[in-house]
């Protein structure tokens, strides 16, 4: 694609539109930067005929046009000298320098445009890669602190607390709910109470009544000794 073919899309670009589209600004700042340099060393090239080209059309124009103010001058002296041939001849030249004339603008003027344009296309290109260069710095630091902060936050939600605790409290639930179920599985399995055993114990040992045996011998030795 020539260059003056790519002058629309070069023209329309927004820098802004495509960093805010780009995935991964880092490298599409530098990407970008290559491109538009890349495109920059050939618009100056082109740039640079151009404008020649426009000088060349105007130095023809303008030739012409002074050709045109010669020839009528030549004109007057013939005429002034009694020549009327020559003056003729003059004047057939005159006319046809002025058919050429609508042309020579047309091409001057067209050579013209075009190197508007061109110079336009360069200007543009150098204020983006300005533009560019001065931002880059800021542009990678605010994506380094944006990745950064990205690693934070999922850090940050794989160290939940809070989950944590939860899932601990479930775990100590079970393993809660795990004991009972044993332990009452362990009484299942002991089988069913003998009550008699714990009637023959109440039986066996009656404390209250060895006590009110002592107590009752107590007394009889005291009285003993008071006899005495």
């Amino acid at each position: 694609m020539g260059i003056l073919a790519r002058f629309k899309d070069i023209m329309s670009a927004n820098i802004n539109a495509l960093l805010d589209k780009a995935e991964d600004p880092e490298k599409m700042i530098d990407q970008y930067l290559r491109n538009l340099n890349s495109d920059l060393g050939k618009v100056k090239a082109e740039t640079a005929s151009v404008m020649a080209e426009e000088r060349r059309a105007k130095r023809a124009y303008d030739e012409n046009r002074e050709e045109i103010v010669k020839m009528e001058q030549y004109a007057i002296k013939a005429l002034e000298a009694g020549n009327e041939s020559d003056a003729r001849k003059f004047l057939e030249r005159k006319a046809a320098l002025a058919a050429k004339d609508p042309d020579l603008q047309q091409a001057w003027q067209l050579a013209a445009t075009n190197a508007q344009r061109m110079k336009q296309m360069h200007d543009k290109l150098v204020a983006d890669i300005g533009e560019l260069e001065s931002r880059r710095a800021a542009l990678k630091a605010k994506w380094t602190v944006a990745k950064t902060q990205e690693r934070v936050n999922k850090l940050t939600g794989s160290a939940d607390s809070g989950r944590s605790f939860a899932a601990f409290e479930r775990m100590e639930e079970r393993v809660n709910r795990a004991l009972d179920e044993a332990e009452a599985m362990a009484e299942l399995n002991a089988g069913p109470k003998d009550d008699i055993e714990d009637l023959k114990a109440k039986y066996d040992s009656a404390p209250a009544q060895a006590i009110d045996d002592e107590l009752a011998a107590l007394k009889a030795r005291i009285q003993n000794k008071g006899g005495q």
